[in-house]
């Protein structure tokens, strides 16, 4: 009961003498630190990319591509992806850090016991009671404790946006490794087309009609078209594995893919740039490291002042061999200690350098996130506009080249072109169609570096508490 008191006593005390302390300052609101760290940036009230639809940017991204099988592997991946993994355990150790600047705000509690004895009885027996609590006048326990947090929000914001990005590395290795598939698709009808030729060259050559420089040019386009098959071979299988890898599977290229990309979903609602900063996780991770700092500094600073901190303590001893004063017993007593820096060659103040330094490199590291946020939704945006046109290009030059094709085949078999003529179309057409289904996978990347660089999720948003519990 009397020790009940004293604890009490001691957490109404501290609590008296906190509130009469220092405010802790606060950082620097959002708004001020963009006015701040980018400064010689004028964002404009609209991308100047054209391109997107207008509206807010929304979630589930990933359902666009009409691919469940893709769904799928992304859940797989946030499950045993490594890289992922180590993010999720940052998370918890930054959680158990912030536990542990907590716990400096109330009192510690300590007890301690003693026994001795002796083979002929007796001895020395006691139990002893401690509690003490700093009192957190100018701030830095405080302060130290509110770091903590923000250092812990930034490291959840970075496992955010670190599933954000597993996400998106999934789903451009998954069309990459289809239009691997595809690329040796191509090249084994082309190579089965210059075998055509190979064979007609060398019939003509046997029966007179031909000359051994045919021949010869023509089994070097075949071997030129095997080796082509056999380098998107290994490529595709490269690109399995590194889809596997990201699975946290045996890189065995063994994994089923689609047979095709599928259609282009259409254009997304990109939002407005001045919204970009507070939704992107990593900007947002910046911005919370901006906010750490700031404490930091303020935790430093505060431990340049004298510390008073406050005791209680309890303690019953007694004793078969040893005569003890007479006292009362258990005992119980109450102290103060201060602490005041007198002369540490200028180490706290080189602290608070440190501090500020470390918050002026997160001014600048958020400046050169935000920065980097605008430039890759303008280059996303541009690039799929790019690549839009070049695929309406492609589409004509890939039927330009195949109508040439069957013309120079037509002109070979009544003998007005030679055969080289024909290869050269064939080998244009090869090319055509590469590049044309290079750009269809690029445009559906591209797409996911635009969904990226928004900072929407891929994830369905989870239903409204009210709707959720309505629900049920």
């Amino acid at each position: 009961m009397h020790l009940d008191r004293s604890r009490r006593r001691l957490v109404v005390a501290a609590a008296s003498v906190v509130a009469a302390g220092c405010a802790l300052k606060s950082p620097p609101t959002v708004s001020e630190l963009q006015a701040d760290a980018l400064r010689n940036a004028s964002i404009p009230p609209a991308w100047r990319t054209p391109g997107g639809a207008a509206g807010t940017v929304a979630d589930s991204w990933l359902a666009t591509f009409g691919s469940p099988t893709l769904s799928a592997l992304v859940t797989e991946a946030l499950i045993y992806n490594a890289d992922l993994r180590v993010a999720s355990a940052r998370v918890e150790q930054a959680e158990a850090y912030l536990r542990v600047a907590n716990a400096s705000l109330l009192p510690a509690i300590n007890l301690a016991g003693t026994w001795s004895g002796s083979a002929s009885g007796g001895g020395l027996n006691g139990i002893f009671l401690n509690a003490s609590l700093e009192l957190d006048i100018w701030g830095r326990v405080r302060y130290g404790s509110v770091a903590s947090g923000r250092q812990a929000e930034s490291v959840l914001a970075d496992y955010a946006y670190a599933r954000q990005s597993l996400a998106a590395m999934i789903a451009k290795s998954w069309f990459l490794a289809i239009e691997a598939g595809l690329q040796r698709e191509i090249a084994l009808e082309s190579l089965r087309a210059s075998e055509a030729l190979q064979k007609v060259s060398e019939d003509r050559f046997r029966i007179g009609n031909g000359n051994e420089q045919s021949v010869a040019v023509a089994r070097s386009n075949v071997g030129a078209f095997r080796d082509s098959l056999r380098q998107i071979e290994l490529s595709r299988e490269q690109a399995l594995r590194a889809l596997e890898m990201l699975l946290g599977r045996y890189p065995a290229a063994e994994i089923a893919v689609a047979a095709d990309l599928g259609a282009m979903p259409p254009p997304p609602p990109v939002g407005l740039p001045s919204e970009l900063l507070e939704r992107r996780p990593d900007v947002v991770a910046a911005e919370r490291r901006v906010a750490a700092a700031f404490n930091r500094v303020g935790e430093a600073r505060a431990a340049r002042l004298p510390r008073i901190g406050l005791t209680a303590g309890g303690s019953s001893v007694s004793s078969d061999v040893l005569v003890l004063k007479d006292r009362n017993n258990p005992a119980w007593g109450f102290g103060a200690n201060l602490f005041a820096p007198l002369f540490d060659a200028g180490a706290l103040k080189a602290q608070v350098e440190i501090r500020t330094a470390e918050q002026q490199q997160a001014v600048a590291a958020y400046a050169n996130a935000g920065l980097r946020a605008f430039n890759e939704v303008e280059g996303a945006l541009s690039a799929e506009n790019a690549l839009r046109d070049r695929g309406v290009i492609l589409e004509a030059t890939v039927r330009d080249n195949a109508r040439a094709l069957e013309l120079s085949q037509i002109q070979f078999r009544v003998g007005s072109v030679d055969l080289q003529a024909v290869e050269q179309r064939q080998i244009s057409l090869y090319s055509a169609r590469m590049t044309r289904l290079r750009v269809r996978s690029e445009q559906l990347a591209q797409r996911v570096n635009l969904h990226l660089a928004l900072g929407g999720s891929f994830e369905v948003p989870a239903p409204p508490l009210a709707a959720a519990s309505a629900a049920s």
